[in-house]
């Protein structure tokens, strides 16, 4: 009786161990994005950042968030399941700012592996024509 008690109470162990292996896993197709060169006189810039759960759980992107207000960030609030993508939409918009070179970062935290990523976004905005006569 006590070798079929041991032996309930290891496969229940062994089966909640399993099960807690099972993780969520976020794959980004991109890290980074250029812009490259773009007017004043068109400030905002838009890129995406395609991810894929490649783990065995749900994947819960608890935030993401810029270096900058300049730089906003929008993310699926649902859960997203294994193997299903998704997608971090970046929004720059340099209006207001001086021209040149900026390279911006958005933290992304999520329930899976790894808990923290950052993506990186840069370009050259170049002064309008109108404001070099």
């Amino acid at each position: 009786m006590k070798k079929i008690l041991y032996l309930t109470m290891m496969l229940m162990a062994f089966a909640v161990n399993a099960n807690a292996q099972q993780n969520a896993e976020i794959k980004f197709d991109k890290v980074s994005h250029d812009f490259g060169k773009f007017s004043e006189d068109n400030p905002v810039q838009e890129c995406v950042f395609t991810f894929t759960n490649a783990g065995q759980a749900p994947l819960i992107i608890n935030q993401a968030v810029a270096s900058c207000g300049c730089t906003v960030p929008s993310y699926p609030k649902q859960p997203v399941a294994p193997g299903a993508k998704g997608e971090i939409k970046v929004q720059y918009n340099g209006k207001g700012k001086f021209p040149g070179h900026f390279k911006k970062t958005i933290t992304v935290r999520t329930n899976g592996v790894p808990e923290m990523t950052r993506l990186m976004i840069e370009g050259d905005m170049t002064e309008s024509a109108t404001n070099k006569q």
